[in-house]
């Protein structure tokens, strides 16, 4: 394991639950798409009352060839509705950028937090511009993505690709930000990547210590291998 990873494993155990899941886009045929919150390999989806609670306002948007199209997602009792889907060729990126900051300790001294989950769905694997501060875009490639971190090409970072059934895969970006995947089934592959930026700033007048990004990238292959099914639903966190 890498230094990287001993650090974020030691952020994660000091975060509470709803801080150690992510968001994730799921579109399903003819249907609108959804920004939900959990663990997708675990089949997770919190609900409201629940964790769910704990966002305020995701924002998505739709990009497409006629332009680009952001919105407040809707919050639902499982998760946050979108007023549009993405088709070929197009793709949704999502984000909670106001989420509360949090306070943990750290040794001695309590530490304050930003926790930025953010999203992205993909219909296919022509490249695209990153639009988001932690970002994984497709390179052109079938099964290459690039990681970007403020416009930068982001190296030697973990990336896990894990599906419906709860199979996962984990590898590392080369020294251009690169990683590739196989993806031999069809279904639903959702690849997740966190970082820890330990620079300190303010956010609408509260000071924070560090941001930790958890970015989400969702892609469904048509064709492969039949899919292997989901795992049972968990179930989501009672309220507090």
């Amino acid at each position: 394991m890498n230094k990287l990873s001993f650090a974020m494993l030691a952020l994660l155990g000091a975060m509470n639950s709803a801080q150690a899941h992510q968001i994730w886009i799921e579109q399903a045929d003819g249907q609108n798409a959804i920004v939900r919150f959990g663990e997708f390999g675990d089949n997770l989806r919190e609900a409201s009352p629940g964790l769910l609670d704990k966002f305020s306002k995701p924002t998505a948007t739709l990009v497409s060839a006629k332009g680009e199209q952001t919105v407040d997602a809707a919050k639902t009792a499982t998760g946050f509705t979108l007023p549009f889907a993405a088709k070929a060729g197009e793709g949704i990126v999502a984000e909670d950028a106001n989420y509360p900051l949090y306070t943990w300790k750290q040794q001695d001294k309590e530490v304050r937090n930003w926790f930025h989950p953010a999203a992205r769905l993909i219909t296919g694997f022509a490249a695209l511009e990153p639009k988001l501060a932690l970002d994984l875009v497709p390179t052109g490639k079938t099964g290459e993505f690039k990681l970007v971190f403020k416009g930068q090409p982001k190296p030697k970072a973990k990336v896990t690709l894990t599906t419906q059934s709860g199979w996962s895969k984990e590898a590392h970006t080369d020294a251009q930000g690169l990683v590739n995947f196989e993806m031999p089934w069809q279904g639903v592959y959702v690849a997740e990547v966190s970082y820890a930026d330990r620079t300190p700033g303010e956010r609408a007048g509260e000071k924070y210590d560090a941001v930790s990004y958890a970015t989400t990238l969702t892609y469904v292959k048509a064709d492969g291998l039949p899919p292997i099914p989901a795992g049972p639903a968990a179930t989501p966190a009672a309220p507090k």
